[in-house]
């Protein structure tokens, strides 16, 4: 959605004091809230206008700058701000995080993090840390236009890095850090795959031995996905997920084992 002016966005006019700037995005958020819109994807780009409208017209200093912008470039004042000023300029010291989280608590709904990685993409996560005379907010990554391509810039990559150790090494904080998710395979027998239900299955990375729930008519490459099964997180982030990758024995090798299989009981 083309955002075409900030007041516009929220429906007030220029002179909308304070109250009424948050008044208008705490029922717009509400209204186009994720959670109250998963089959609408027009929503997404709803919240994120009136999240970036909101993040400048209740910041004083911002409000004021975009103001000057309007008065000297009128219609095109939007264009000519988002040329000098990034994501990140707008939604610094923003207090969007509160009123998001005022909404989870009131409606049940997912928290400020789940959302916004959700409309600007997994680049998006941030911190809070506190430590006796330390209380800080980190951004990692980006907040980009919304498109996931599954890759994060490596400069983004090395300045995560270099954060975390300055705030390692200065003041001892070790920031949440999900751990990496692991990838192998499972081989089932023609009956398993048919019938589904639990099979053993023991990690070739960790060796931890696990009991797999297989669906019925699983198919030979498709995955499975155990939660939080990886490898574990760092400075108590959650842990990665485990992905199997379904293998199904010939039919032919697996009567051949059953044989085997008889004639070892036999023999004992």
């Amino acid at each position: 959605m083309e955002q075409k002016d900030y007041y516009e966005a929220l429906g007030l006019t220029s002179n909308a004091d304070v109250k009424q700037i948050r008044d208008a995005y705490r029922r717009l958020a509400l209204l186009h809230h994720p959670d109250r819109n998963r089959n609408n994807p027009e929503a997404a780009e709803r919240m994120k206008a009136i999240n970036e409208a909101y993040a400048v017209l209740s910041d004083p200093a911002k409000r004021r700058e975009y103001d000057t912008f309007r008065q000297t470039y009128g219609s095109s004042a939007y264009g000519r701000y988002r040329q000098t000023h990034s994501d990140q300029d707008i939604f610094r010291g923003s207090d969007i995080q509160e009123i998001f989280e005022e909404l989870s608590r009131a409606f049940g709904y997912r928290s400020f993090e789940d959302i916004f990685r959700d409309v600007y993409g997994t680049g998006y996560r941030s911190f809070e840390f506190r430590r006796p005379g330390v209380f800080g907010r980190v951004v990692m990554g980006g907040l980009g236009g919304g498109q996931d391509t599954g890759k994060t810039p490596l400069f983004v990559t090395y300045l995560n890095k270099l954060l975390r150790y300055g705030l390692k090494k200065k003041w001892g904080i070790e920031l949440p850090e999900k751990g990496k998710d692991i990838r192998d395979s499972i081989l089932i027998s023609a009956d398993q795959a048919r019938s589904g239900g639990k099979v053993n299955y023991t990690c070739r990375k960790t060796g931890r031995k696990l009991s797999v729930n297989l669906p019925v008519n699983i198919r030979a490459g498709q995955q499975l996905r155990l939660k939080g099964m990886g490898d574990a997180g760092c400075g108590g982030g959650e842990a990665g997920d485990l992905y199997l990758t379904v293998n199904i024995r010939n039919p032919l090798i697996q009567k051949a084992k059953d044989v085997i299989d008889a004639i070892r009981l036999s023999m004992k």
